[in-house]
């Protein structure tokens, strides 16, 4: 798993996107997004995934879980809606449109965890100790417990459980299009702290470092992960999701510097051995 982190940052510096999958598959835009095009026709998305990413014994499996998991969360969902709607000024529930499969546009929805302010008054990529965050918010985001609601976007067939995060329009790869988005996947879990990674960043240069330094990481974990994709390795993903402490992340504590025969020397983590060739 690390070793298919350390090719896809090869990837990032040496190839384009086109490059890395295959050129057919990229053919024209779509009209969605004059300003941010995507770069791959709506009927040849099938062919560029792995058979269970687009499959519909997948669309079973995450329907019968999406169904379960908002019966089991309606009454402590129920108590976050009113916890938010009490200690902080506007709705309970965030809303936002986000690239979907083949380059559609969705709603997507998540337990409102910021100040309500005007569109564009703010930075569209979130830091660790973004002073927007409410009080039950920061809590919210810790737990992932903001997340819930779009079980219900799975079960409408807008998201899957596994797969890249939903993008809004300007942060969209064309890797973004392949699949349905999921509430995690691959990339997720290397990147889950990402607004740590951010938080040092001026709030001005968020959106170039994100365009040209993680996008193109993130594109390529998540394409490869989909192409190779499995209900065992989905289950995996899941599992993972829920208890991280073993799965490397992007972002490391400060340790003692140690030389580069050590570091090779050092056993991978097992956590996310998913063959993928």
């Amino acid at each position: 798993m690390l070793k298919l982190i350390e090719e896809a940052e090869l990837l990032a510096q040496d190839k384009s996107l086109q490059d890395s999958c295959n050129a057919n598959h990229f053919q024209e835009p779509l009209p969605q997004f004059p300003g941010y095009p995507v770069c791959i026709q709506r009927r040849d998305v099938a062919t560029t995934s792995g058979g269970w990413s687009l499959s519909m014994e997948r669309r079973c499996f995450d329907f019968v879980v999406s169904l379960l998991v908002l019966i089991a969360a309606f009454l402590p969902g129920l108590l976050v809606y009113l916890l938010i709607r009490t200690t902080s000024k506007g709705p309970g529930f965030f809303r936002q449109k986000r690239v979907g499969y083949g380059g559609s546009l969705f709603t997507l929805y998540k337990f409102r965890t910021m100040e309500v302010a005007e569109p564009g008054s703010g930075p569209g990529l979130t830091q660790d100790g973004d002073p927007r965050i409410t009080g039950i918010g920061k809590v919210l985001r810790k737990l992932k417990l903001d997340e819930l609601p779009q079980f219900y976007n799975v079960m409408r067939g807008d998201m899957s459980l596994v797969g890249p995060r939903p993008k809004l329009p300007q942060y969209a790869a064309t890797a973004d299009t392949l699949c349905r988005p999921g509430i995690t996947g691959f990339a997720t879990l290397v990147f889950r702290a990402e607004e740590e990674l951010l938080q040092h960043l001026p709030a001005t240069d968020l959106d170039g470092f994100y365009e040209a330094r993680i996008k193109p990481l993130k594109a390529r974990l998540d394409v490869r992960y989909m192409k190779k994709a499995s209900l065992f390795t989905d289950v995996q993903i899941l599992f993972l999701t829920a208890f991280p402490g073993s799965v490397p992340s992007i972002v490391r504590k400060a340790h003692p510097k140690r030389s580069l025969a050590e570091r090779r020397e050092t056993p991978r983590p097992a956590a996310l051995e998913i063959e993928f060739e």
